[in-house]
């Protein structure tokens, strides 16, 4: 999904322009009540989407792709040519984007979101993404009483399928508790953490996946090393998991390549590279030294370089398997 370009042209006639009166976000009493604006429609929103539909929510659906939004118009959902139609004709309008630039975009252009929505209406930015778009937004349109939250999510695109996605909600706690129905239509009820004000949830977020890339890379060392030293890969996994060693990684997620060979191109490396770059802007705002981090990052970069962007987020255990001459895989025990 490309949203490059800022789409330079007038709203199209009869589109509601933004109310000239300040209103209160309106109690979400149920879902048949509540009309949803969705804005990204790629691996994550398309699920995230599905679940909200299943909910009963009805939807208001763009993104660069109309053929994207297909299954959810046949099954109801209203498709609107540009975010300022989607916002216009919503209670609740959220971005599902693969960058800042392209949430900016979709924002802040002449056919954007703050040209549709009504005075007092709510956006809620679940992109990883970092605070300064909504920021601007905020000081820009302080007059507006915008009600704007970020909430990114963890869970991949098949816990965006399943709807037990993680999110992580920074912003008023009003608006936190008024929009949990919506949530949790796309999450875990158990996993979504109100993480503090706004901009919170972009920063819990972006440290997540900056863990969670230093596992991958730990992890694709320690087993290339160890296999490179005679150790049989089941025996060495399994040590690990009884050490004080072990995490989730070793545990769980690297099953996907140990079992199947398969490094998770649902998210492609050219996407947690960026990941990775906005998660050391942010070290860098904030004065903490990111050395480790950082070096994860030129991993990562190599890896995209030598499989290309499209290449799944796990690609490089790849760079470790090709060293070592290798492939990492378990033996299946046949029945």
């Amino acid at each position: 999904m490309s949203w490059s370009k800022f789409v330079l042209v007038v709203p199209a006639a009869g589109l509601a322009c933004p109310k000239t009166t300040i209103e209160k976000a309106r109690p979400m009493t149920s879902a048949s009540t509540t009309r949803v604006g969705f804005i990204g429609l790629g691996n994550m929103g398309s699920g995230m989407t599905r679940n909200l539909q299943k909910a009963g929510f009805a939807l208001v659906v763009n993104d660069i792709r109309q053929e994207s939004a297909a299954e959810l118009i046949a099954g109801g959902a209203i498709w609107a040519s540009t975010p300022a139609e989607v916002a216009a004709q919503s209670d609740v309008v959220i971005t599902m984007l693969p960058t800042p630039r392209h949430v900016d975009t979709v924002v802040n252009s002449r056919t954007g979101i703050l040209a549709g929505i009504a005075d007092g209406g709510t956006w809620i930015d679940m992109s990883t993404s970092v605070p300064e778009v909504a920021q601007r937004v905020r000081a820009e349109h302080s007059a507006r009483d915008l009600h704007i939250v970020d909430a990114p999510v963890s869970g991949m695109s098949v816990g965006a399928a399943n709807g037990m996605l993680q999110i992580f909600v920074g912003g008023e706690t009003a608006d936190v508790e008024r929009l949990r129905p919506v949530f949790n239509a796309m999450g875990d009820p158990d996993r979504i953490f109100h993480v503090g004000a706004a901009g919170a949830g972009y920063a819990v977020k972006l440290m997540i996946n900056q863990l969670w890339f230093s596992h991958l890379v730990a992890t694709a060392e320690v087993l290339s090393i160890g296999v490179k030293a005679g150790v049989d890969l089941d025996v060495l996994r399994k040590s690990l998991i009884a050490s004080p060693a072990n995490s989730n990684f070793i545990q769980n997620d690297v099953l996907s390549i140990l079992n199947d060979g398969d490094y998770d191109e649902g998210f492609a490396i050219a996407l947690a590279c960026k990941d990775l770059g906005l998660s050391i802007d942010l070290a860098r705002s904030v004065g903490v030294p990111a050395e480790l981090s950082s070096l994860v990052e030129q991993i990562y970069r190599r890896a995209r370089a030598q499989y290309g962007d499209h290449a799944g987020e796990m690609t490089p255990v790849k760079l470790y398997e090709d060293l070592i001459g290798t492939d990492l895989r378990l033996e299946r025990v046949l029945a």
